[in-house]
C-alpha cells in the first residue's frame, strides 16, 4: 500500500483490563486449538470495515461519523466459536450484542451515505483470538469477560513482516450508560 493510502476500519477497542482478560482467554483456547494467538495490542471488535482509502478521504470519513451518537454499554464476551473455512477461533457476546449491532449499523449507514464502500458481510460481533486454529474450542460457552464499552475508534491497519499493526486515528466517546 502506498504512503498516500490507508486501510481503515471502525472498532471497539478494549481497555487494558479487558484486553488482559481477552488475552488470557486466547491462551486457554490456544491450548485446545493451536494456531497463532492474536497479540494483546491487536484484540478488538470490528464494527465497520472500510478498506483502502486515500489520505485525502480521511477527513470526509471522520466527518461522516461525527454526528453518530449512542449510549455507553457493556458486553459480555461469553461464547467461543470457530470458522473452519478461515481457521479462526473467535469469542463473541450474548449480553450487549444488540447494542454492538445497533452501533455498527449506525456507523455503516453514516459511512455509506457519504459514498464510502464498506464490507458487505453480515455483521457478527466477535473478537478474533486465534488465526490458523486447528479445531473448534472444546465448548462454545466460556467464562464471561465483561467489557465496558465507552468509545469506538477509527483504526489504520498496517502490514509488515511481523503481521498487522494497528494505529488509532480517531476516537469517539459514547454517551451516558443506558438504564
Amino acid at each position: 500500500m502506498s504512503a498516500e493510502r490507508l486501510r481503515v476500519f471502525f472498532a471497539l477497542w478494549p481497555d487494558a483490563a479487558t484486553a488482559e482478560r481477552l488475552e488470557a482467554l486466547a491462551g486457554q483456547v490456544h491450548a485446545q486449538c493451536g494456531g497463532r494467538r492474536m497479540r494483546r495490542d491487536t484484540l478488538h471488535m470490528t464494527l465497520c470495515f472500510i478498506g483502502e482509502i486515500g489520505l485525502g478521504s480521511l477527513a470526509a470519513l471522520e466527518a461522516a461519523v461525527a454526528t453518530v451518537k449512542a449510549p455507553a454499554f457493556r458486553i459480555d464476551i461469553d461464547r467461543a466459536g470457530w470458522w473452519p473455512h478461515k481457521h479462526i477461533v473467535w469469542a463473541g457476546c450474548g449480553a450487549g450484542a444488540r447494542d454492538v449491532a445497533a452501533l455498527a449499523e449506525t456507523l455503516r449507514a453514516a459511512v455509506s451515505a457519504q459514498g464510502f464502500k464498506i464490507e458487505k458481510r453480515p455483521f457478527q460481533p466477535h473478537v478474533t483470538l486465534l488465526r490458523k486454529g486447528r479445531c473448534p474450542p472444546v465448548t462454545d460457552r466460556i467464562e464471561a469477560v465483561s467489557w465496558p464499552v465507552r468509545e469506538w475508534v477509527l483504526v489504520a491497519s498496517e502490514r509488515d513482516h511481523a503481521g498487522s499493526r494497528y494505529r488509532r486515528l480517531g476516537c469517539w466517546p459514547l454517551g451516558a450508560v443506558a438504564k
